[in-house]
């Protein structure tokens, strides 16, 4: 379990002193960055050249031609999510334990979804 997965997996289970009010922010930028180790390890392995590039967003726009629709699709949608729950938003609430159980879950079958890409196609 990486270092990031593991400190948001911490911030959902148990309180930690001095993040009330901030934990749900930082659980997401957490999972974000869990999402984009997870990115540049298929990179690294696909495309080592892409994996180079400093910015996550051509790496999500690539990832179709690579790894298909369907991965690339939820990929670019929980980058987003995270993304978008990580900034504050006057007026919304923060998004609730289940809401970011359920994006790690997603985080979990992207994972999954990538590494048994690479394993279907041998590289």
């Amino acid at each position: 379990m990486s270092v990031y997965l593991a400190a948001a997996d911490q911030l959902l289970e148990t309180v930690v002193p001095g993040a009330r009010g901030t934990w749900p922010r930082a659980c997401a930028w957490l999972l974000r960055l869990e999402l984009e180790s997870v990115l540049d390890r298929y990179w690294a392995r696909v495309r080592p050249e892409i994996g180079q590039v400093q910015a996550q967003r051509p790496k999500l726009l690539m990832l179709a031609a690579y790894a298909g629709d369907e991965p690339a699709r939820r990929a670019g949608y929980l980058w987003w999510a995270l993304s978008r729950a990580g900034h504050h938003h006057r007026y919304e609430l923060g998004l609730t334990v289940s809401e970011l159980l359920r994006l790690r879950a997603e985080l979990a079958a992207v994972t999954e979804g990538l590494r048994a890409t690479v394993t279907r196609t041998g590289v």
